[in-house]
Formats: C-alpha cells, sequence, structure tokens
C-alpha cells in the first residue's frame, strides 16, 4: 500500500475495466473517422479568459467548478472544464478556418471540473467530442446527431433517449429573454438564482430544485418566440433524423449548462444512471467564435462522457465483445527452452498475435496457472526433452487436449488455428 492515494473525486483506470473504457471510445470516434472529422488534441490547460469568455461567465463552471492557477510568469490558466473553447480556439489559431469550410474535428481527453463527487460525476472526466465549424447547415447538426446515436448503438446501448429543442438565434431570442426575465422577476427564487436572471435568465428554467419548478408553470417558451428563419431550421434537422430513423424526444426545457449554444442543442439521457442521467449533448454555437475574438464562425458539435457511457453499458448489463488480451501464452521449463520460446512470442508478436510469457523462471505448475489466467487459448510448452526432439507441446486450454507441434512450424500452426 502507498501512502498515496487518488485525489477526492478521481479514479485510476486499471486492467482489466480499462478495456471497455478503449472500447467506448474506439466506438465513439469509429463513425466520426468514417464522415471527415480529423483527430485534434489541445493542452490540459489554456487561459482562464478562454472559458469565462467562452463558457460563459454566469455558468456554475466558470463561477464554481474551474480548477485554476497562476503560473510563475503571473498569467492565470485554468484546467480545460469542455472541450468546444480549446478546440475553436486551436482551429482559429491554426488559420483552420481559412481552407474550406466546414472544418471537421474530433478529440479525446480529459476534462476537470470541481464539483461534489457522486456516481457519474467525478473532478477529472473523459469525453470524446466532436465539432464541424463554419458552416450553418442542419445537416451539420442531424449528421452529428446520427454519428452519436450509431456510435452508441454500435455498443449495444439502447435505452438512451435524445431531447432536442431550438434555442432561437440572436433575431428572435432577445425578446424572448425580455419576456422571461419580466416572468422570473415575479417568482419567489433566493439572492443567487435572481442574479441568474439578469445574466442568463434560460439557465433558470434547467433548476433541478422543486420549489423553482413548480413556480416555472406558465413561463413563456421559446418555441412561442422563435422567428420563421429558426423554426424552418430546426424543422429541417427533424426531418433528417426521422428519415435517418434516429428517434428523439421534442424538450422545450432542454437549455444545456453552457452560454454560448444557439439554435439546436440536444442531450442524450440514460434512465439507469440516477440523478446523473446525461450520458452526453451538445448543440449549435453561432455566437462562440466571435466571443473569443475570431470571425463568424456558425459552428456545430457535441461531447459524449466516456465514463457515463460505462456506466450506461453497466446498467443495461451489455458485455462488450473485447478482443483477448493474450491469444497464447508460452511457458518455457529450463533455460534453452526460455530462450526458445522467448523467440517463438515474439515471432507470434510480430505476426499480430497477442502472446505473453511466463517470466520469472516459474515452475510448471505456476506457470500453468499464469497462463489460464492470462485468458489465453493455447499454452505453448517446452522443456529440454522436448527441443531435443525438435518439438513444443502446444494445448488448447479450453478443451484440455495437448499434442507435440515440430518446433519450426509452431508459428504457422498456431496462425492456421486463429483462422
Amino acid at each position: 500500500m502507498s501512502t498515496f492515494k487518488a485525489p477526492k473525486g478521481t479514479y485510476d483506470l486499471i486492467p482489466p475495466d480499462s478495456a471497455a473504457f478503449l472500447a467506448v471510445r474506439e466506438a465513439i470516434s469509429a463513425p466520426l473517422k468514417r464522415s471527415g472529422y480529423g483527430y485534434i488534441e489541445t493542452p490540459g490547460f489554456e487561459s482562464v479568459e478562454l472559458f469565462s469568455r467562452g463558457v460563459g461567465e454566469s455558468t456554475d463552471i466558470v463561477t464554481k467548478e474551474m480548477y485554476t492557477l497562476t503560473t510563475k510568469g503571473g498569467s492565470e490558466l485554468a484546467l480545460r472544464p469542455e472541450g468546444t473553447a480549446s478546440v475553436l480556439r486551436a482551429a482559429l489559431e491554426a488559420n483552420l478556418h481559412r481552407g474550406g469550410l466546414p472544418v471537421k474535428l474530433w478529440y479525446s481527453g480529459s476534462y476537470y471540473r470541481y464539483e461534489r463527487p457522486q456516481k457519474g460525476r467525478y473532478r477529472h472526466f473523459s469525453q470524446v467530442g466532436a465539432e464541424a465549424l463554419g458552416a450553418e447547415d442542419p445537416a451539420l447538426d442531424a449528421e452529428l446527431i446520427i454519428l452519436a446515436d450509431d456510435a452508441y448503438r454500435s455498443l449495444g446501448l439502447r435505452n438512451f433517449r435524445i431531447l432536442l429543442n431550438s434555442l432561437g438565434d440572436k433575431e428572435c431570442r432577445p425578446a424572448y429573454r425580455a419576456a422571461l426575465q419580466d416572468f422570473l422577476r415575479g417568482l419567489d427564487l433566493d439572492d443567487e438564482t435572481r442574479r441568474r436572471i439578469d445574466i442568463n435568465p434560460l439557465r433558470v428554467l434547467d433548476d433541478k430544485r422543486d420549489a423553482v419548478q413548480q413556480q416555472l408553470v406558465g413561463a413563456p417558451m421559446l418555441r412561442d418566440h422563435l422567428c420563421e428563419a429558426c423554426k424552418e431550421y430546426h424543422e429541417q434537422v427533424r426531418e433528417l433524423l426521422t428519415a435517418a430513423g434516429v428517434a428523439f424526444e421534442d424538450d422545450e426545457k432542454l437549455v444545456r449548462g453552457l452560454d454560448y449554444y444557439t439554435r439546436t442543442t440536444f442531450e442524450f439521457v440514460h434512465d439507469g444512471l440516477g440523478s446523473q442521467s446525461a450520458v452526453g449533448g451538445g448543440g449549435r454555437y453561432d455566437g462562440l467564435s466571435e466571443m473569443i475574438g475570431g470571425p463568424e464562425l456558425p459552428s456545430v458539435g457535441w461531447a459524449l462522457g466516456v465514463d457515463r457511457t460505462v456506466l450506461a453499458l453497466q446498467a443495461e448489463g451489455v458485455e462488450l465483445e473485447l478482443p483477448a488480451a493474450t491469444e497464447v501464452f508460452a511457458v518455457p521449463l529450463g533455460e534453452e527452452a526460455r530462450r526458445a520460446l522467448f523467440g517463438v512470442v515474439t515471432e507470434l508478436r510480430r505476426a499480430g498475435v497477442a502472446a505473453d510469457f511466463a517470466y520469472g523462471g516459474k515452475g510448471l505448475k505456476n506457470a500453468m496457472k499464469s497462463a489460464n489466467r492470462s485468458g489465453a487459448r493455447y499454452a505453448v510448452v517446452a522443456g529440454e526433452r522436448d527441443l531435443a526432439e525438435g518439438v513444443v507441446q502446444v494445448k488448447d486450454l479450453e478443451s484440455g487436449e495437448q499434442a507435440p507441434v515440430a518446433f519450426e512450424t509452431v508459428v504457422s500452426e498456431l496462425l492456421a488455428k486463429r483462422g
């Protein structure tokens, strides 16, 4: 036992459980790679200003949840609490938007928020995200939702729901915002919630407390204030999703926790996760580029939580079909056999077979225990007498059958056995 432990609200990903996380990352990124999205990786920390401007001064993320630090040079940095602002910053800095649009990017990484830890909510968490920058097209919004839906279905996940809403744009949102502020000012709310009315009243709709929700009955709804262009846009997104066979639910209270969203907004929820039911979400953010000092660049994207997706798979009892970590395990008895079988293991690995070796000079009994524990299908066993006869013993660990195979042909025979 070490004197140190993982910090509160974090966890270590260790084998064999870590294999499921890798499989989830692979499954989420696979449809993106087939759809023109290139991989991007940004630093784990950025200027505090990027998030306070981009994510929004009034959001819980910026006011309560950011890990900030002052460097020796005096600059203020924050561990990234989300991915979109960083990806957009990197794309603008590299002038990717000067090439063909949209710029389609995907990423995978760790994010940090100082939150009260609970199941499915950690202070260090992992996401896979995708962004399509620089085009205002309902087909892009639909594409991203379809790709996330395809990724989840490829994993065998079934009991998730897609919630969909439109938040309007700079034409129609101001009038709605004013109507909502008038309504909210007449309610019995605490001081902190009242402050939100002035900065970002839409977030009050997202308040989970019953006492607040009961007062919100009869609040003005955004759908009644959408301009014709936003209505038409949203209708096209809905039609494209329906044509692709992707089921969704219209949720007029869905606002998402970041200030930069406009028009299409969506969330993937799973009812098997308790209070932290969102497994991912996203939307269109047409004004974010200008908020962080860039040109007008209408964009749309999402991020899916890797940890929460794993929890959702567990809640549904989905067993992922993971490739065997080890297919062949070599058990040498004696020094000569050690050298000979180590060469066989190297050759198998170079031929694409997952192979391992009984290290540390174990006796036969212990080495066979290691072979069984490894999950390998075949063990290759050899002692001095076998080698003198030019053979090794190949044992099928499932059936228990064992037969001698010529040392020269053992690699090709094992390759043939695995098909």
